[in-house]
Protein backbone atom coordinates (compact mmCIF):
# COMPACT_ATOMS: atom_id res chain seq x y z
CA UNK A 1 0.00 0.00 0.00
CA UNK A 2 2.84 2.59 0.79
CA UNK A 3 3.64 2.31 -2.91
CA UNK A 4 -0.03 3.28 -3.63
CA UNK A 5 -0.20 6.16 -1.31
CA UNK A 6 3.53 7.27 -1.74
CA UNK A 7 4.78 10.35 0.34
CA UNK A 8 4.05 13.39 -1.67
CA UNK A 9 6.46 16.59 -1.49
CA UNK A 10 7.62 19.70 -3.22
CA UNK A 11 10.54 20.37 -1.38
CA UNK A 12 13.00 17.82 -0.42
CA UNK A 13 15.21 17.86 3.09
CA UNK A 14 17.60 20.51 1.87
CA UNK A 15 15.19 22.19 0.59
CA UNK A 16 15.08 22.04 -3.09
CA UNK A 17 12.61 21.97 -5.41
CA UNK A 18 11.43 18.49 -6.22
CA UNK A 19 7.89 19.06 -7.45
CA UNK A 20 8.62 21.24 -10.71
CA UNK A 21 4.41 22.07 -11.21
CA UNK A 22 4.66 24.08 -8.57
CA UNK A 23 7.78 26.24 -9.18
CA UNK A 24 6.19 29.18 -10.15
CA UNK A 25 3.33 29.11 -7.20
CA UNK A 26 6.18 29.49 -4.69
CA UNK A 27 6.68 32.53 -4.44
CA UNK A 28 8.55 34.69 -1.78
CA UNK A 29 5.00 36.37 -0.14
CA UNK A 30 3.95 32.65 0.33
CA UNK A 31 7.12 31.27 1.69
CA UNK A 32 7.64 34.55 3.55
CA UNK A 33 3.81 33.98 5.14
CA UNK A 34 4.29 29.88 5.82
CA UNK A 35 7.79 31.20 7.78
CA UNK A 36 6.05 33.61 9.74
CA UNK A 37 3.09 31.27 10.88
CA UNK A 38 6.03 28.67 11.97
CA UNK A 39 8.29 31.15 13.63
CA UNK A 40 5.29 32.48 15.83
CA UNK A 41 4.12 29.40 16.74
CA UNK A 42 7.37 27.74 17.34
CA UNK A 43 8.41 30.68 19.87
CA UNK A 44 4.88 30.22 21.52
CA UNK A 45 5.51 26.39 21.89
CA UNK A 46 9.16 27.32 23.41
CA UNK A 47 7.62 29.65 26.06
CA UNK A 48 4.73 27.06 26.83
CA UNK A 49 7.35 24.52 27.58
CA UNK A 50 9.29 26.61 29.83
CA UNK A 51 6.23 28.07 32.16
CA UNK A 52 5.38 25.08 32.88
CA UNK A 53 8.76 23.95 33.91
CA UNK A 54 8.98 26.72 35.89
CA UNK A 55 5.42 25.89 37.39
CA UNK A 56 3.13 29.04 35.78
CA UNK A 57 1.61 26.61 33.44
CA UNK A 58 -0.57 23.77 33.78
CA UNK A 59 1.02 20.04 32.23
CA UNK A 60 1.27 21.15 28.40
CA UNK A 61 1.11 19.40 25.43
CA UNK A 62 4.25 20.35 22.54
CA UNK A 63 3.82 20.30 18.89
CA UNK A 64 7.60 21.65 17.88
CA UNK A 65 8.32 19.45 14.67
CA UNK A 66 4.68 19.50 13.37
CA UNK A 67 4.45 23.20 12.66
CA UNK A 68 4.31 22.36 8.94
CA UNK A 69 1.59 20.56 9.43
CA UNK A 70 -0.22 22.68 11.08
CA UNK A 71 0.33 26.05 9.97
CA UNK A 72 0.17 24.97 5.99
CA UNK A 73 -3.35 23.27 6.68
CA UNK A 74 -4.65 26.06 8.88
CA UNK A 75 -3.48 28.63 6.29
CA UNK A 76 -5.43 27.21 3.36
CA UNK A 77 -9.17 27.56 5.16
CA UNK A 78 -11.32 31.01 5.50
CA UNK A 79 -12.31 32.77 8.49
CA UNK A 80 -16.24 30.85 7.89
CA UNK A 81 -14.66 27.48 7.80
CA UNK A 82 -14.49 25.11 11.00
CA UNK A 83 -11.65 23.81 13.49
CA UNK A 84 -11.93 21.10 15.56
CA UNK A 85 -8.40 20.77 17.06
CA UNK A 86 -7.03 17.91 19.29
CA UNK A 87 -5.17 19.62 22.50
CA UNK A 88 -2.05 19.09 20.47
CA UNK A 89 -3.39 21.07 17.79
CA UNK A 90 -3.10 25.19 19.16
CA UNK A 91 -0.41 25.64 16.47
CA UNK A 92 -2.89 25.71 13.91
CA UNK A 93 -5.61 27.31 16.12
CA UNK A 94 -3.24 30.02 16.82
CA UNK A 95 -2.49 30.57 13.00
CA UNK A 96 -6.36 30.23 12.12
CA UNK A 97 -6.72 33.45 14.56
CA UNK A 98 -6.86 32.26 17.83
CA UNK A 99 -6.92 34.34 20.52
CA UNK A 100 -2.97 33.95 22.42
CA UNK A 101 -3.38 34.75 25.63
CA UNK A 102 -6.77 32.32 26.06
CA UNK A 103 -4.71 29.46 24.40
CA UNK A 104 -2.40 30.33 27.89
CA UNK A 105 -5.45 30.43 29.82
CA UNK A 106 -6.28 27.27 28.36
CA UNK A 107 -3.05 25.58 29.58
CA UNK A 108 -3.51 26.92 32.46
CA UNK A 109 -6.93 25.20 33.35
CA UNK A 110 -9.14 28.01 32.60
CA UNK A 111 -12.81 28.03 31.46
CA UNK A 112 -11.96 30.79 29.81
CA UNK A 113 -9.67 29.62 28.05
CA UNK A 114 -11.98 27.03 25.84
CA UNK A 115 -13.84 29.96 24.49
CA UNK A 116 -12.93 30.79 21.34
CA UNK A 117 -12.90 34.11 19.25
CA UNK A 118 -15.60 35.83 18.57
CA UNK A 119 -16.05 35.67 14.99
CA UNK A 120 -14.31 32.09 14.29
CA UNK A 121 -15.31 28.47 14.38
CA UNK A 122 -12.99 26.99 16.54
CA UNK A 123 -14.25 23.80 18.87
CA UNK A 124 -12.76 23.46 22.58
CA UNK A 125 -9.97 21.03 21.70
CA UNK A 126 -10.40 17.68 22.17
CA UNK A 127 -8.42 15.64 25.03
CA UNK A 128 -10.63 12.26 24.63
CA UNK A 129 -9.08 10.15 21.49
CA UNK A 130 -11.25 10.92 18.18
CA UNK A 131 -14.27 12.52 19.64
CA UNK A 132 -13.87 15.24 17.68
CA UNK A 133 -14.06 13.67 14.32
CA UNK A 134 -17.83 13.02 14.68
CA UNK A 135 -18.57 16.62 15.57
CA UNK A 136 -16.36 18.27 12.57
CA UNK A 137 -18.38 15.78 9.96
CA UNK A 138 -21.70 17.10 11.59
CA UNK A 139 -20.76 20.45 11.44
CA UNK A 140 -19.63 20.45 7.81
CA UNK A 141 -23.08 18.45 7.08
CA UNK A 142 -25.24 21.23 8.53
CA UNK A 143 -23.64 24.02 6.26
CA UNK A 144 -23.34 21.44 3.34
CA UNK A 145 -27.64 21.33 4.49
CA UNK A 146 -27.34 25.28 4.96
CA UNK A 147 -26.04 26.09 1.69
CA UNK A 148 -22.93 27.53 2.62
CA UNK A 149 -19.58 26.91 1.24
CA UNK A 150 -17.93 26.74 4.85
CA UNK A 151 -15.77 23.60 5.46
CA UNK A 152 -14.59 21.50 8.35
CA UNK A 153 -11.46 20.04 9.68
CA UNK A 154 -11.01 17.78 11.71
CA UNK A 155 -7.47 17.20 13.15
CA UNK A 156 -6.09 14.12 14.93
CA UNK A 157 -3.58 11.80 15.38
CA UNK A 158 -2.35 8.55 14.24
CA UNK A 159 -3.70 7.13 17.74
CA UNK A 160 -7.48 8.21 16.95
CA UNK A 161 -7.45 6.46 13.74
CA UNK A 162 -7.72 3.04 15.93
CA UNK A 163 -11.17 4.62 17.79
CA UNK A 164 -14.21 3.81 16.70
CA UNK A 165 -15.05 7.84 16.14
CA UNK A 166 -13.13 7.89 13.26
CA UNK A 167 -14.60 5.11 11.80
CA UNK A 168 -17.73 6.35 12.53
CA UNK A 169 -16.85 9.60 11.21
CA UNK A 170 -15.20 8.70 7.96
CA UNK A 171 -18.36 6.44 7.26
CA UNK A 172 -21.06 9.37 7.52
CA UNK A 173 -18.86 11.87 5.77
CA UNK A 174 -18.79 9.81 2.83
CA UNK A 175 -22.01 8.69 2.98
CA UNK A 176 -23.72 12.23 3.32
CA UNK A 177 -20.68 13.53 1.00
CA UNK A 178 -19.82 16.07 3.84
CA UNK A 179 -17.60 18.83 3.27
CA UNK A 180 -15.18 18.34 5.50
CA UNK A 181 -11.52 17.41 5.32
CA UNK A 182 -9.67 14.24 7.93
CA UNK A 183 -6.35 15.83 8.32
CA UNK A 184 -4.27 13.68 10.17
CA UNK A 185 -0.73 13.90 11.76
CA UNK A 186 0.92 10.63 11.98
CA UNK A 187 4.01 11.56 14.24
CA UNK A 188 4.38 7.77 14.72
CA UNK A 189 2.94 7.42 18.31
CA UNK A 190 0.06 7.45 20.08
CA UNK A 191 1.80 8.67 23.42
CA UNK A 192 4.21 5.58 24.09
CA UNK A 193 2.64 3.18 21.15
CA UNK A 194 4.50 2.75 17.90
CA UNK A 195 2.04 2.96 15.07
CA UNK A 196 3.25 -1.10 14.05
CA UNK A 197 1.42 -1.95 16.97
CA UNK A 198 -1.90 0.34 16.63
CA UNK A 199 -2.58 -0.71 13.03
CA UNK A 200 -1.67 -3.39 10.33
CA UNK A 201 -2.30 -1.65 7.46
CA UNK A 202 1.32 0.15 6.14
CA UNK A 203 -0.75 3.78 5.72
CA UNK A 204 -3.46 5.54 7.36
CA UNK A 205 -3.81 6.96 3.88
CA UNK A 206 -5.33 3.57 2.47
CA UNK A 207 -8.40 3.59 5.20
CA UNK A 208 -10.08 5.88 2.59
CA UNK A 209 -10.33 3.31 0.63
CA UNK A 210 -13.11 1.36 2.59
CA UNK A 211 -15.01 4.32 2.63
CA UNK A 212 -15.15 5.56 -1.63
CA UNK A 213 -13.22 8.52 -0.32
CA UNK A 214 -9.78 10.21 -1.55
CA UNK A 215 -7.30 10.27 0.24
CA UNK A 216 -3.42 11.48 -0.12
CA UNK A 217 -0.11 10.83 1.63
CA UNK A 218 2.05 14.10 2.28
CA UNK A 219 5.12 14.78 3.85
CA UNK A 220 3.80 17.32 6.74
CA UNK A 221 6.87 18.44 7.31
CA UNK A 222 6.72 20.13 3.58
CA UNK A 223 5.23 23.64 4.43
CA UNK A 224 4.21 23.42 0.55
CA UNK A 225 3.08 19.99 0.40
CA UNK A 226 0.50 20.43 3.07
CA UNK A 227 -0.23 23.75 2.11
CA UNK A 228 -1.20 22.81 -1.32
CA UNK A 229 -2.76 19.37 -0.76
CA UNK A 230 -4.83 21.05 1.92
CA UNK A 231 -5.92 23.82 -1.05
CA UNK A 232 -7.57 21.24 -3.10
CA UNK A 233 -8.92 19.20 -0.41
CA UNK A 234 -10.88 22.52 0.62
CA UNK A 235 -11.51 23.16 -3.44
CA UNK A 236 -12.95 19.96 -3.59
CA UNK A 237 -15.13 20.41 -0.22
CA UNK A 238 -16.91 23.70 -1.39
CA UNK A 239 -17.44 22.10 -4.41
CA UNK A 240 -19.89 19.71 -3.20
CA UNK A 241 -17.08 16.95 -4.20
CA UNK A 242 -17.35 15.79 -0.31
CA UNK A 243 -14.32 14.56 2.13
CA UNK A 244 -10.81 14.35 1.59
CA UNK A 245 -8.71 11.82 4.23
CA UNK A 246 -4.96 13.55 4.62
CA UNK A 247 -2.05 11.59 6.27
CA UNK A 248 0.78 14.10 6.83
CA UNK A 249 3.68 11.83 8.15
CA UNK A 250 5.77 14.09 10.29
CA UNK A 251 7.51 14.08 13.59
CA UNK A 252 7.28 15.46 17.13
CA UNK A 253 10.60 16.05 18.42
CA UNK A 254 9.69 16.29 21.93
CA UNK A 255 7.56 14.80 24.55
CA UNK A 256 3.95 13.66 24.55
CA UNK A 257 3.20 16.23 27.33
CA UNK A 258 5.58 17.51 29.86
CA UNK A 259 4.26 14.76 31.90
CA UNK A 260 6.25 12.61 29.66
CA UNK A 261 9.62 11.39 29.22
CA UNK A 262 9.84 9.66 25.77
CA UNK A 263 13.37 8.65 25.95
CA UNK A 264 11.41 5.68 27.66
CA UNK A 265 10.06 4.07 24.78
CA UNK A 266 11.63 5.73 21.15
CA UNK A 267 14.68 6.84 20.45
CA UNK A 268 15.69 10.38 20.57
CA UNK A 269 18.80 10.27 18.41
CA UNK A 270 15.87 9.62 15.99
CA UNK A 271 14.88 13.18 16.69
CA UNK A 272 18.28 14.64 16.21
CA UNK A 273 18.15 13.00 12.83
CA UNK A 274 15.56 14.75 11.34
CA UNK A 275 14.80 17.32 9.35
CA UNK A 276 13.55 20.58 11.15
CA UNK A 277 10.53 22.19 9.19
CA UNK A 278 11.39 25.45 9.61
CA UNK A 279 15.08 25.15 8.97
CA UNK A 280 13.80 23.16 5.57
CA UNK A 281 11.70 26.22 4.77
CA UNK A 282 14.63 28.39 5.28
CA UNK A 283 17.12 26.43 3.32
CA UNK A 284 14.45 26.89 1.06
CA UNK A 285 14.31 30.32 0.84
CA UNK A 286 18.38 30.51 0.61
CA UNK A 287 18.10 28.92 -2.20
CA UNK A 288 15.90 31.18 -3.70
CA UNK A 289 17.19 34.16 -2.57
CA UNK A 290 14.23 35.00 -0.60
CA UNK A 291 15.40 35.04 2.49
CA UNK A 292 16.05 38.29 4.25
CA UNK A 293 18.93 38.66 7.46
CA UNK A 294 17.08 41.33 8.95
CA UNK A 295 13.34 40.82 7.47
CA UNK A 296 13.57 37.50 9.82
CA UNK A 297 15.55 38.99 12.48
CA UNK A 298 12.41 41.48 12.84
CA UNK A 299 10.13 38.88 12.46
CA UNK A 300 11.92 37.09 15.41
CA UNK A 301 12.11 39.57 17.53
CA UNK A 302 8.56 40.65 17.09
CA UNK A 303 7.03 37.25 17.94
CA UNK A 304 9.17 36.97 20.68
CA UNK A 305 7.93 40.63 22.15
CA UNK A 306 3.95 38.79 21.00
CA UNK A 307 4.47 35.79 23.44
CA UNK A 308 5.87 37.66 26.26
CA UNK A 309 3.11 40.19 26.54
CA UNK A 310 0.57 37.64 26.53
CA UNK A 311 2.31 35.75 29.00
CA UNK A 312 1.86 39.06 31.10
CA UNK A 313 -1.55 39.01 30.08
CA UNK A 314 -2.40 35.73 31.38
CA UNK A 315 -0.84 35.97 34.76
CA UNK A 316 -2.42 39.11 34.83
CA UNK A 317 -5.83 38.00 34.01
CA UNK A 318 -8.52 38.19 37.15
CA UNK A 319 -8.59 34.92 40.26
CA UNK A 320 -10.92 31.98 38.44
CA UNK A 321 -14.09 32.00 40.18
CA UNK A 322 -14.63 29.39 42.19
CA UNK A 323 -18.11 28.66 40.81
CA UNK A 324 -16.63 27.42 37.61
CA UNK A 325 -15.38 23.68 39.60
CA UNK A 326 -19.35 23.23 40.83
CA UNK A 327 -21.90 25.43 39.60
CA UNK A 328 -22.01 24.38 35.53
CA UNK A 329 -22.20 20.61 35.54
CA UNK A 330 -25.75 20.14 37.43
CA UNK A 331 -28.95 22.16 36.53
CA UNK A 332 -29.12 21.40 40.60
CA UNK A 333 -26.35 20.95 43.09
CA UNK A 334 -26.48 17.82 44.54
CA UNK A 335 -26.28 17.14 48.04
CA UNK A 336 -22.71 16.02 48.40
CA UNK A 337 -21.74 18.44 45.77
CA UNK A 338 -22.91 21.41 47.54
CA UNK A 339 -21.02 20.08 50.78
CA UNK A 340 -17.97 20.38 49.08
CA UNK A 341 -18.76 23.76 47.86
CA UNK A 342 -19.69 24.59 51.38
CA UNK A 343 -16.81 23.64 52.92
CA UNK A 344 -14.74 25.03 50.60
CA UNK A 345 -16.08 28.21 51.08
CA UNK A 346 -15.73 27.90 54.83
CA UNK A 347 -11.94 27.05 55.07
CA UNK A 348 -11.56 29.99 52.42
CA UNK A 349 -13.28 32.47 55.01
CA UNK A 350 -16.11 33.24 52.62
Amino acid sequence: MESQFPIQRIIDDAGQIVDETKRDALTKELALQLFTHMNRIRTFDRKAINLQRQGRLGTYAPFEGQEAAQVGSALALNDTDWIFPTYRDHGATLTFGADMVRTLLYWNGRVEGCVPTDDLHIFPPAVPIATQIPHAVGAAWAEKRKGTSAVSVAYFGDGATSEGDFHEGMNFASVFQAPVILFNQNNGYAISVPIQKQMHSETIAQKALAYGMPSVRIDGNDAFAVYFTMQEAVARARNGQGPTLIEAVTWRFGAHTTADDPSKYRDQERSRDRVDPLERLEQFMRTQEFYDETEIDAIRKRHQTEVEEAVKAMEAFKPPAIDDLFDHTYATLPADVARQKTAYLTARGN
